[in-house]
């Protein structure tokens, strides 16, 4: 079976391309012959928020990563595409995630299908972006249009793409797998002592690249709801800004918060994400908005607790009272959550289902649907 992957991948960083490598990775040890094509140049610097698109570790030494791509270059979607005809591959998964990709991918596809053995495969991480915009809706469909079928990670995901999908493709939800390369579980001592920080307080955890959707205001404001003043407890933020930092300073000093927030504004790198989810009690995603979320196939793989909001694709993958909490969009439920959490020692009891329940993420799970997904469009 001769695979290729088409995304985000080294020396890209983010949690799409280590899922790209991860992937690859897993189709590998299935016994696949795997490569992967990404980017030279994925986002123009006036797309680009963040300092750096790359990261410093080391390429995988087992995966074939060739970077053909310029994103806004067409010749290079066309030569890479033949490039890829022309080695016949049984499939070609698109690794998609954002309408700016589209076009790219549509006429890649368009080429690819020329050959009548090889099936696109849409991976959709993302249907339609979290702050959406008109060129969004017009794009969006070219994509659609060129997939032979798709895996999508949640069901509002899955529910996105049915909704452009005029010709009823194949298409199957299959959740986020664990994101199980940041290291092992370590004793919160040790997570402690390398981040420096005082073992007499309990830690929650917003983790992640900070934009408006993301809900970290909301989160703000219920740290300075008055019960918690009950608790030794800070709020890590660990993440790089990818909006304006200034606002949420602003807000952290009129709510009187200061002496309960700490913020490490910078990108995390992978070596260092197990520091910050070995120390959390609770991981909390306050999303105004999302479909679903990589933070929390981490917080499964380091077994820890969630509190995230009821929107999107979030309520699919926390069972509400089981792994964690799943509450509205608002800051005292959120308060009242913490709250709930702390008073009645609800920590070892959702450790322990989190045990059974992250069994359901492993990877061969989604390799499975994605063969499941060819053999069903070989069928066609």
């Amino acid at each position: 079976m001769k695979i290729i992957i088409v995304g985000p991948s080294h020396p890209y960083r983010g949690g799409i391309a280590a899922f790209t490598d991860r992937l690859a990775n897993e189709f590998q040890v299935e016994g696949a012959d795997v490569e992967l094509y990404t980017f030279t140049l994925q986002y123009p610097s006036i797309l680009f928020p963040g300092k750096t698109q790359y990261s410093d570790a080391p390429a995988p030494e087992d995966i074939k990563i060739f970077r053909k791509i310029n994103s806004i270059n067409p010749f290079t979607w066309i030569k890479t595409a033949k490039e890829i005809k022309a080695k016949n591959p049984d499939i070609v998964v698109f690794a998609y995630w954002m309408s700016f990709f589209a076009p790219c991918y549509a006429q890649m596809a368009k080429i690819i299908s020329k050959n009548k053995n090889t099936r696109c495969i849409g991976l959709v991480h993302n249907m339609m972006p979290h702050e959406r915009s008109l060129l969004d809706r017009l794009l969006s469909p070219c994509f659609v249009k060129r997939m032979h079928a798709f895996a999508a990670l949640s069901k509002s995901v899955l529910n996105d793409v049915s909704k452009l999908d005029k010709k009823s493709k194949p298409k199957l939800f299959s959740p986020h797998p664990l994101y199980d390369h940041y290291g092992d579980r370590e004793d919160k001592a040790v997570a402690l002592s390398s981040l420096y920080l005082d073992d007499n307080y309990n830690y929650l955890l917003f983790f992640g690249l900070i934009r408006e959707y993301k809900g970290l205001d909301l989160l703000l404001k219920a740290m300075s709801d008055e019960r918690l003043d009950n608790y030794p407890l800070k709020l890590i933020v660990a993440g790089e800004f990818y909006e304006k930092k200034e606002p949420y300073l602003q807000m952290i000093d009129n709510l009187d918060i200061k002496d309960r927030v700490i913020i490490c504004d910078k990108y995390i790198p992978d070596e260092e994400v197990k520091n910050f989810f070995n120390l959390a009690d609770m991981v909390v995603q306050p999303y105004k908005s999302a479909t679903q979320s990589g933070v929390t196939q981490v917080a499964y793989h380091f077994e820890k607790p969630m509190l995230v909001t009821d929107v999107g694709g979030l309520r699919e993958i926390v069972p509400d009272g089981k792994v964690g909490y799943v509450v509205e969009p608002e800051p005292k439920k959120i308060a009242d959550a913490i709250c709930d959490f702390y008073d009645n020692d609800r920590k070892e009891f959702f450790e322990a289902n989190i045990v059974e329940e992250k069994k359901k993420y492993e990877w061969s799970k989604m390799t499975e649907t994605i063969m499941k997904l060819y053999k069903e469009t070989k069928q066609l």
